[in-house]
């Protein structure tokens, strides 16, 4: 039965054709300018966070701003509203003085520009005021800031290649940034046993290189790799691409290295793979968003390098052959499954539409487009097996089309279309994202209700991880507003929670989703964390007003 499957120089293409390739393609996407959503709001004005203009348009605030009861709301009025916590100290002189003492003057950045940087999140969505940033280069100096730090009640916000989607790697207000980017080094790595151990700094794309090298691999794969940290993928228990083959952090971290709010170092940083005395504290920093203490070096266990990888990008008509496809692969492709993503038709055509050089690898348009990624050690085996599947796959009808890379350059330009959907929607204009786990079956009922609910005043879209049942909504149009964002939120919370999701897959809570953690988590659970807060950062300076609700740390 292979015959109804061809190779035609580039792929190998299914010879089956779908009525679905004479559909004409949708674009509801209008090009559009995002903009920034963060407001300092006080006695009923609102005031673009910029010193330079409150300076000039209104002396008597500028930036003694802090000194009255401050506040920034998140995408609209009705939005959660923050307020700086007023028993944190500002920033002296005297202060800047001490950092460089410690660390030397080029590592202690007061420049305008680099600060700017700084204090604004990648998508230009959050956007905080600080006026210091310190670049440790090692833990002992990590330590001393936050000593020096917790002695002044002086806030900071831990900051690594600042790629995060809910605000979590930047100042809210005026928190001192400690970038940890300059802790880059690789400390050990066992060729038997396959596990790495390096500073939080190191980027996971040179990660990857070097274990390259070595002939293993990262457990973790993500779109951002090229600039997120190793620290802050463990702060944020970040997910990525192949979670269904290596599973999450809390599996992969062996050990990590750590900063209490107070400066005192705590040695986790085991290499063992079982190692059961007493409590397993690591795991309490893995997700925590910095809120309990700096991840500051990391043990992790890698994985041999496969000599054979195989990726295929399919087309399926429905949500119910994607899911169908999902347990057929886990069933037929077991041990070599490595990846399982998903797009629908309006990610697709927003990819078309935005990014340079991409095109839709199928010849048909269909409603919904999976990649399927195989690792394993035997070449010919593999592709065999995946062939099979996929042949197996169309007779049934679960595929209408469907190619496979047959080298390293098309296997990047598939995943070009599907890590290159946020910046497509970034080009694109205004978007409000979501990062949910659901059910599998679940997964797509919530787009299909959203679209309902938000009719022409927005292009909703889904796409992510189906094999770990990760759904990014993603909600994009021409600009912000407070009557989209009403329809939007608290909805899509309220859905995942009576469907029985979380609200957070892998992006963290941040500042975005802080106190909406009880749409996922019973106000017991909550308490005891905040138990946990309170004792190991009595004065709360550690990335304050993420992660946990505000209203446990008013003063």
């Amino acid at each position: 039965m292979m015959h109804r499957w061809r190779r035609s120089g580039d792929f190998l293409r299914s010879a089956c054709k779908s009525l679905s390739s004479l559909r004409p393609k949708h674009n509801s996407m209008s090009p559009s300018v995002s903009g920034f959503v963060n407001r300092y709001e006080s006695k009923g004005k609102t005031f673009e966070a910029n010193d330079t203009e409150l300076d000039h348009h209104h002396p008597c605030l500028g930036r003694n701003l802090w000194t009255m009861q401050q506040y920034k709301s998140f995408g609209s009025s009705s939005a959660s509203k923050v307020q700086r916590n007023p028993l944190f100290s500002s920033l002296e002189p005297k202060d800047v003085s001490y950092f460089k003492e410690i660390l030397g003057e080029k590592h202690v950045v007061e420049d305008e520009e680099r600060l700017e940087t700084a204090n604004t999140d990648w998508m230009h969505k959050y956007r905080g005021s600080s006026k210091l940033m310190l670049l440790p280069k090692n833990t002992e100096e990590v330590s001393q800031i936050l000593k020096y730090c917790d002695s002044r009640s002086l806030a900071v916000v831990p900051q690594g290649g600042n790629t995060g989607l809910v605000g979590g790697s930047v100042p809210v207000f005026d928190e001192v940034i400690i970038n940890v980017g300059l802790m880059n080094k690789v400390l050990s790595f066992d060729e038997v046993s396959g596990v790495l151990v390096c500073e939080a700094g190191c980027i996971l794309e040179n990660l990857a290189t070097f274990l390259d090298t070595k002939g293993f691999v990262m457990p973790l794969d993500l779109g951002a790799k090229g600039s997120c940290h190793i620290g802050g993928n463990v702060s944020t228990n970040a997910g990525g691409l192949r979670l269904i083959r290596y599973g999450s952090l809390h599996g992969t971290v062996l050990g990590l290295e750590a900063v209490t709010a107070n400066g005192n170092v705590l040695d986790m940083l085991g290499t063992l793979r079982k190692d059961n005395t007493g409590y397993d504290l690591k795991h309490l920093f893995i997700g925590s968003e910095g809120s309990l203490g700096i991840v500051t070096k990391v043990s992790i266990l890698t994985q041999p390098k496969m000599s054979s990888v195989n990726l295929a990008f399919i087309a399926c008509k429905d949500f119910l052959s994607c899911q169908k496809l999902l347990v057929e692969a886990k069933r037929n492709l077991g041990e070599i499954l490595s990846a399982f993503e998903f797009l629908d038709n309006n990610s697709m055509d927003l990819v078309l539409n935005h990014l340079d050089g991409v095109r839709n690898p199928v010849s048909s348009s269909e409603n919904f487009y999976i990649l399927i990624e195989t690792t394993g050690s035997g070449e010919t085996y593999d592709r065999e097996k995946l062939e099979a599947f996929l042949l197996k796959s169309l007779e049934q009808g679960l595929v209408s089309d469907g190619v496979i890379a047959q080298d390293i350059n098309q296997a990047s330009s598939f995943w070009r279309i599907r890590e290159g959907i946020t910046e497509a929607l970034q080009k694109a204009g205004a978007c409000y994202k979501y990062d949910l786990s659901l059910p599998v079956d679940e997964i797509y009922n919530i787009v299909n209700d959203l679209r309902g609910r938000l009719g022409g005043l927005a292009n909703v879209m889904g796409y992510g991880h189906l094999g770990d049942g990760n759904l990014h909504l993603n909600i994009s149009a021409a600009e912000y507003s407070d009557k989209l964002l009403g329809l939007i939120e608290p909805y899509v919370y309220e859905w995942t929670s009576k469907h029985r999701g979380s609200i957070s897959a892998e992006h963290g809570l941040g500042v975005m989703k802080a106190n909406e953690i009880f749409y996922s988590k019973s106000p017991e659970t909550v308490a005891l964390m905040v138990s946990i807060k309170k004792l190991l950062d009595p004065k709360g300076i550690l990335n304050p007003y993420k992660v946990l609700p505000h209203s446990f740390f008013s003063p």
